[in-house]
């Protein structure tokens, strides 16, 4: 009963429950090691970190936060700038919302202030969710994208888990709610 009661709270509000990304990491794991979450521009470019978390004993814990990113880090959603994981021309969409991609890096915090500084390198990290990579997207209203080789997802308002897997075909399941369960490899 309670839970039905949260469901409906969240659906009233229209923000959906926080996901949150456990990892383990594979391979030497350098001190002072934190994995973040970065809006990024369509290029893949970092604008604005959104979460980061240290590593610790080889495990991570992040909470994607359930705010919009800030106006900085959403561009409109143009089919022609789409360079998401598993996406080939031709790209349609059946809306142009804000959006806003989430990356993820690793960075040695130094200084350990809990957050990146400029003399502290990012480093682009690829989540593993067993059969294909951890993708996540905010968008500020629903819209359907569709690309060739069967690329088809629907995003709800707000922030959006997937596990794409690319092939002859890509496939795409959605995380739900909870917890998405990942691997990051880090080699030298």
């Amino acid at each position: 009963m309670q839970a039905r009661l949260l469901a409906l709270a969240a659906l009233l509000l229209g923000t959906a429950p926080a996901l949150t990304i456990a990892g383990s990491v594979v391979g030497a794991v350098p001190g002072e090691t934190r994995v973040s979450g970065w809006a990024v521009t369509p290029s893949g470019q970092p604008v604005e970190e959104l979460v980061s978390v240290p590593v610790t004993g080889s495990t991570f814990r992040l909470e994607i936060p359930t705010a919009p990113p800030t106006f900085r880090a959403q561009t409109a959603l143009n089919p022609q700038n789409v360079a998401w994981p598993g996406v080939l021309d031709p790209v349609t969409a059946s809306g142009q919302p804000q959006t806003a991609e989430l990356k993820f890096f690793t960075y040695r915090d130094l200084n350990r202030s809990g957050q990146r500084d400029a003399n502290e390198p990012l480093r682009e990290v690829s989540l593993d969710t067993g059969r294909g990579t951890l993708f996540v997207v905010w968008v500020s209203s629903d819209v359907t994208v569709r690309a060739s080789r069967g690329y088809a997802v629907n995003l709800g308002r707000g922030w959006n888990a997937f596990e794409v897997e690319v092939g002859r075909a890509v496939r795409i399941a959605p995380f739900a709610a909870g917890v998405a369960r990942v691997t990051l490899e880090l080699s030298r």
